[in-house]
C-alpha cells in the first residue's frame, strides 16, 4: 500500500472517531511531529540533574513498579 492511499483511509477513518480524548491525543502527536527538536543546553540538562537531585532527597520519587502499575491503567 502506497503512502497516499494509506493517508487516505487514516483520513477517513479519523473522521468516523467520536473519542474527544483519542481526537487531542491525535492532536498533540501531531503537533509534537511539527516541532523542531532542540536539543537541552548543558545548563538545562545540569538544573534537570540538580531538579532530579533534590526531588530524591525530598522524597519525591516512584518506585518504577508502581509507575508500570500506574501506566498500565492507562490502556
Amino acid at each position: 500500500m502506497d503512502i497516499q492511499t494509506r493517508k487516505i483511509e487514516f483520513i477517513q477513518a479519523f473522521l468516523k472517531l467520536q473519542s474527544e480524548n483519542v481526537i487531542a491525543r491525535f492532536e498533540e502527536m501531531l503537533k509534537m511531529e511539527n516541532e523542531e527538536f532542540q536539543p537541552m543546553t548543558i545548563q538545562e540538562f545540569n538544573k534537570r540533574i540538580d531538579k532530579s537531585m533534590e526531588d530524591s532527597k525530598n522524597g519525591r520519587l516512584i518506585e518504577s513498579s508502581k509507575l508500570k502499575e500506574k501506566i498500565e491503567q492507562w490502556r
